[in-house]
């Protein structure tokens, strides 16, 4: 007696497998083509040419193609330059800045002396939930000195503070966008925080360790997964720096139009209307950006396995 083979059913379960799978990730696919292929394509494209202007300029525009040219006016640009330097010296401040205090309150939250710990989630939580321009703007207004409460305190107390002089011009942005921020990453350490063993932590404590040892010895350890990609979208974010800075040039002059890599991008091509130079300016700090993932992420990894 001969049993039959199930082969047909198993492929024809295979078939639909795949179908399943196809459905899910065509629509996928298709869009992440759209979205980010597509323009990076375009832009890429775009900053081989440069549009010049034929005859004596009273007709219309020629685009030329000028190879790298673009790259090496971009980088030779002092604006851009300097642009850079304003973010660096942003990052030197925000990243210690926000790292730590989104640890500090994410530990707090999760020691066994808080209260109300949902509340105060809930509350640290929502700055983020209001649009980084509305907070901008929210901040000018906080800024302004004829405007503010804020700035009455400060004169009332004898103390002149210009948050739109060159000298707190930085300082003026991190506040404003660590204000907005540290609460998601808070909410990010946090739920690490939770993912802990209380075992763990149980045995610690029978071990003699107090609150801050047990902080700094056992839970920081294990949440340095978490610290590494909280990290890693503070660095991302930082170079996308625009529209807190953005809306600070309606009040200070030390905060130009072209201020941030991403502001000198926007000026260059929506301004001075030179799409090749601003594609260009934007493929470098798609590159800068792309290559300090890879060193967060490889320092990360380093970090964690010691």
């Amino acid at each position: 007696m001969t049993v039959p083979a199930p082969a047909p059913a198993r492929r024809s379960t295979g078939r639909t497998r795949q179908r399943a799978a196809a459905a899910y990730l065509i629509p996928f696919f298709t869009l992440f083509t759209l979205v980010m292929v597509a323009p990076i394509g375009y832009a890429l494209w775009t900053s081989l040419f440069k549009e010049e202007s034929s005859g004596l300029g009273f007709g219309g525009t020629d685009s030329v193609f000028v190879g790298l040219g673009n790259y090496a006016d971009a980088l030779g640009d002092t604006a851009l330059r300097a642009s850079f330097l304003n973010v660096a010296a942003y990052v030197a401040i925000y990243i210690p800045l926000m790292t730590c205090a989104a640890l500090l309150l994410a530990l707090l939250l999760d020691s066994t002396v808080a209260r109300a710990k949902r509340l105060f989630q809930l509350a640290l939580f929502l700055p983020y939930t209001v649009p980084t321009v509305i907070a901008a703007i929210i901040w000018v207004y906080l800024y302004s000195p004829s405007l503010s409460p804020l700035m009455d305190w400060f004169g009332s107390a004898g103390v002149s503070v210009d948050f739109f002089s060159a000298p707190l011009a930085v300082p003026s942005v991190v506040n404003i966008v660590t204000w907005h921020y540290v609460g998601y990453n808070m909410v990010i350490l946090y739920a690490a925080l939770q993912a802990i063993p209380r075992e763990t932590l149980e045995a610690a404590t029978m071990d003699g360790a107090g609150a801050i040892r047990t902080a700094l010895r056992i839970k920081v350890p294990h949440i340095r997964s978490a610290l590494v990609l909280s990290l890693l979208f503070t660095c991302v974010g930082a170079i996308q720096l625009f529209n807190e800075p953005y809306m600070l040039t309606t009040q200070s002059e030390a905060i130009n139009r072209d201020w941030t890599p991403v502001m000198y991008v926007h000026k260059t091509a929506f301004v001075d209307h030179q799409h090749g130079l601003a594609s260009a300016a934007a493929i470098l700090v798609a590159l800068l950006a792309g290559f300090l993932s890879y060193a967060v992420t490889k320092l990360g990894n380093r970090w964690k396995a010691a």
